[in-house]
């Protein structure tokens, strides 16, 4: 489709702005939300790190104390 007049070349300049425009927005957004997901995989892998941690000190107290196992059911069950 051949553009005939300046108002339709104007007017094709202007949408092809509008969609450089928010192509540009659409790449900070997606930089903005890799970044936190980044990071948060980050905090889940520390948070993962610090359970085993905690699990592996807690087996520790609990035999230094003679105590049942993590995983054993109270008596009551």
């Amino acid at each position: 489709m051949p553009v005939t007049s300046p108002t339709e070349l104007e007017q094709l300049k202007e949408q092809l702005f509008d969609l450089q425009t928010q192509v540009a927005f659409q790449e900070d957004t997606l930089q903005a939300l890799n970044d936190i997901v980044t990071r948060q995989q980050q905090q889940i892998e520390n948070l993962h790190e610090l359970s085993k941690s905690q699990k592996s000190q807690l087996e520790l107290m609990t035999e230094e104390m003679g105590g049942a196992q993590l995983d054993e059911k109270p008596p009551h069950y």
